[in-house]
């Protein structure tokens, strides 16, 4: 009687194990990924007294129109820019604030429609600094939202200093496990910035790549 040989895998069952894995290892890396960028997410404005030439609100979230105009009442630039201003925030009801504001301020304010999204952000903003000669900004927008933007705005203003400042909207809970719309939006948001920094750092190796050859 003889033995019988091992059965070898069918190429289809190998090739459904190995998408298993590499799903597996994407997904853990993912995760991973996930807990640091929420692990480090800012839980305060690092430098909230620098002076800059203009402060840039993105819209898109609570509580950054009103710390763009607390920042530009308490002398912290000499103008400030609001970028977005279309579908994601009613122009009227943004004009009604910016015309509460004193005559003094409210000449200092401008309002950007171009972009609907944080790429836009960045390229609408660097035409308006380019054209009004600005050499620094104070860029307010969500803790979470602050890494992908500076992502953005660095890789279109690269001559033009950045102070990062965030808000904290009470919606967005610290402890963001524990609350499905909190672990949502960042869950989201780290995926965007990942997809953000494939689309700079690969384009980038790419442009080299092609340089070399």
């Amino acid at each position: 009687m003889t033995d019988a040989l091992p059965s070898t895998p069918s190429p289809a069952r190998a090739l459904a194990v190995g998408f298993s894995v590499s799903a597996a290892c994407v997904m853990t890396g993912w995760l991973a990924g996930l807990l640091w960028f929420a692990s480090t997410l800012p839980a305060a404005v690092d430098d909230p007294t620098t002076h800059t030439d203009a402060i840039v609100v993105l819209t898109g979230g609570s509580e950054r129109i009103e710390t763009g105009f607390k920042l530009l009442s308490a002398g912290l630039a000499d103008r400030l820019f609001v970028s977005g201003v279309g579908e994601q925030v009613k122009a009227g009801s943004l004009f009604a604030r910016t015309e509460a504001l004193p005559p003094e301020l409210a000449d200092k304010v401008a309002l950007g429609a171009s972009a609907y999204d944080t790429p836009g952000n960045a390229t609408e903003t660097a035409a308006w600094a380019r054209a009004e000669h600005v050499a620094s900004i104070r860029l307010v927008t969500a803790g979470y939202h602050m890494r992908r933007s500076l992502l953005e705005f660095h890789a279109a203003m690269p001559g033009v200093r950045i102070v990062p400042h965030a808000v904290f909207p009470a919606v967005v809970k610290s402890d963001w496990w524990r609350w499905p719309g909190t672990a949502s939006l960042i869950a989201r948001e780290y995926t965007k910035f990942v997809v953000s920094w494939a689309r700079r750092n690969l384009g980038l190796a790419a442009r080299a790549a092609e340089g070399a050859m």
